[in-house]
């Protein structure tokens, strides 16, 4: 069993990478933390979850694709919960963009990643959460002011045009249970 001390100095490995992720634009890095069949997964409104399977699968979409456009994004870890007992943590962070005049704007609510970690300390399972209302307001307010990046208009412009996308399940039919 991993001992206390362990499993936070594992969250504060997993926050310094996120940090470098961050300043890179380039979250595939993470991908490290994670076993070879770990899944790693979210809900994206009332008609869609995302649901990874896989190291691989976790690097190419979820830390890869799915950041694309989200180069000039900060996800600041607001508080970190251990529990050592079950090798669970959750992270409650905030999505914040670095807008082009040089301010910040942030999405409003809760936004977390909850983790299970295996016996070699990597991740067995992710889900992550977010209020996906607020989320798509300030899509649209980044539309409005012209801060949307290129590459997240062409990620809306692949999903608007019936794209389908990796990872990307009907509500409910994902392979592996959301919670």
């Amino acid at each position: 069993m991993a001992s206390r001390e362990q499993l936070d100095e594992w969250v504060e490995r997993w926050l310094q990478v996120n940090r470098d992720a961050e300043k890179a634009g380039d979250w595939t890095a993470l991908a490290d933390f994670y076993a070879e069949d770990a899944t790693y997964g979210w809900n994206i409104g009332p008609k869609e979850d995302v649901m990874c399977i896989g190291r691989d699968e976790i690097r190419r979409v979820a830390l890869g694709l799915e950041m694309q456009g989200l180069e000039n994004w900060v996800y600041e870890y607001q508080k970190v919960l251990v529990d050592e007992k079950q090798r669970e943590i959750v992270g409650f962070w905030k999505q914040i963009v670095n807008k082009s005049d040089g301010t910040r704007d942030e999405i409003y609510g809760i936004g977390g990643s909850w983790f299970r970690l295996d016996d070699q300390l990597l991740i067995e399972w992710q889900r992550d959460f977010f209020d996906f209302g607020h989320v798509s307001k300030m899509f649209m307010k980044l539309i409005e002011s012209g801060d949307l990046s290129d590459g997240m208009q062409k990620r809306i412009e692949r999903s608007m045009a019936g794209e389908k996308l990796p990872g990307y399940y009907p509500l409910g039919e994902s392979p592996v249970v959301i919670w």
